[in-house]
């Protein structure tokens, strides 16, 4: 399993976007890790928690789960939280569970979580903008729609990694190569990497013409496909 540098790293050499694009903002941390890179397909949402939900949001319930249910596997449940600050949370205990019994590894929202402990031991990833204490009045608004967390939009289906480092968007039209362009990004640092490494074990440092043809070297294994 790959982390999210290496993908996003993997993903320039296809070239089908610029390298400020795709990557979430900071103010999507992970809260609680999944235990290794969370992958999996978008399963969207917006909701609210600042009003009383109307009868029609409140059997949005129900419909959304529908729509988890036959997302492919494994599904990641994509919530975009429309209160200016988010005042109350769609995930707790409850909801993680009822994600995970319905193929959900994670949750990814610019919104907030709770019952840490709890998800912890049920091994279901938090990535989030806070926690909060209160649900208040969560409700969902929309589901099966394109949302927006973190500067990226996200539409039903669309493929994302996630880990300690952040989330990424992997365009789906290269995702059958991606794992062997991990492999080759590695690859490309290894000039750099093994021989700052030899002269740290031998408790030397580089020479810095050295070190020039090293980084040259990553840079030509960087751009060969």
């Amino acid at each position: 399993m790959f982390d999210t540098p290496t993908i996003a790293n993997a993903i320039e050499r296809f070239n089908v976007r610029p390298r400020t694009e795709g990557a979430m903002t900071p103010e999507i941390k992970c809260i609680l890790p999944y235990g290794k890179t969370m992958i999996g397909y978008a399963c969207t949402a917006k909701v609210s928690a600042s009003t009383p939900p109307t009868q029609e949001q409140l059997e949005n319930w129900m419909k959304y789960f529908e729509v988890l249910q036959k997302t492919p596997r494994p599904a990641i449940a994509l919530i975009q939280d429309l209160d200016p600050e988010p005042v109350g949370s769609f995930w707790g205990e409850v909801n993680a569970t009822t994600h995970k019994a319905l193929g959900a590894v994670g949750v990814i929202t610019n919104g907030g979580v709770r019952d840490l402990n709890e998800v912890k031991e049920l091994g279901f990833g938090f990535f989030a903008k806070c926690t909060l204490v209160t649900h208040a009045y969560i409700h969902i608004e929309e589901y099966n729609t394109p949302v927006s967390i973190g500067g990226v939009t996200v539409n039903p289906g669309d493929l994302l990694a996630a880990d300690r480092h952040g989330v990424v968007l992997i365009p789906r039209e290269i995702a059958p190569e991606l794992a062997a362009a991990c492999k080759l990004a590695g690859d490309a640092e290894m000039p750099v990497l093994e021989n700052c490494r030899k002269a740290l074990a031998e408790g030397r440092e580089v020479d810095l013409s050295q070190l020039k043809e090293w980084r040259a070297e990553m840079g030509r294994l960087r751009a060969k496909k």
